[in-house]
């Protein structure tokens, strides 16, 4: 390959906005060569490079988005330190079927048992299955319904936590609720209400 075809193929892979294979292109070409692909495997060896760099993109901007208070992963939970809890049905869970239909998901259990990094997990994992999380604490989700009702601004704000798929409300109860906080949330899960999933983790 001359100096202009480089440059050229270089361009126009800019062009196409190919930015994974633009910029490992020498070392993918190079692979493909001592694998000996043929033209076709070589080109669905590109493109699946391509795809995953962006699936990688796409994970990292969501999984900042959804405002995780920290990353983990199903892999990284440790069944055997919480025996009673079913493994099946964790792993059914991570299949997202249920934020597919809408339902609601409720961990419960004492202090340092694992809610949040199951729940941070399960987030995470419907983020590669294509479906919008935030994440919030139950504190800082009342404070900021509380405001909005302040400001006269409730409306726009529960039109906002309706949006995402999946709204994970991490810690509810660990502070009391007052009876206005309360309503305001009860308001927030009758909004959302078969059109998005949420998952509560609780003491």
């Amino acid at each position: 390959m001359t100096t202009i075809d480089h440059d050229l193929l270089i361009a126009t892979l800019d062009r196409l906005k190919l930015t994974a294979i633009r910029y490992q292109l020498d070392s993918l070409l190079d692979e493909a060569a001592r694998s000996k692909m043929t033209l076709r495997e070589a080109l669905a060896f590109l493109v699946s490079r391509e795809i995953a760099r962006r699936d990688e993109r796409r994970i990292s901007m969501s999984s900042k988005l959804a405002q995780f208070p920290f990353v983990r992963e199903l892999d990284g939970f440790d069944f055997e330190a919480q025996p009673s809890l079913d493994r099946g049905q964790i792993r059914e869970l991570s299949t997202c079927r249920w934020i597919a239909h809408g339902d609601t998901v409720l961990f419960l259990g004492p202090p340092g048992t694992g809610k949040t990094h199951l729940a941070v997990s399960l987030g995470r994992e419907a983020i590669r299955q294509n479906y919008n999380v935030q994440f919030v604490t139950a504190a800082t989700l009342v404070a900021m319904l509380a405001k909005a009702h302040n400001n006269g601004s409730l409306d726009k704000q529960l039109t906002i936590l309706s949006r995402p798929k999946l709204l994970i409300i991490d810690e509810l109860g660990y502070l009391p609720f007052g009876a206005n906080a309360a309503h305001l949330f009860f308001q927030l899960v009758s909004r959302r209400y078969e059109k998005g999933s949420i998952l509560i983790t609780s003491n």
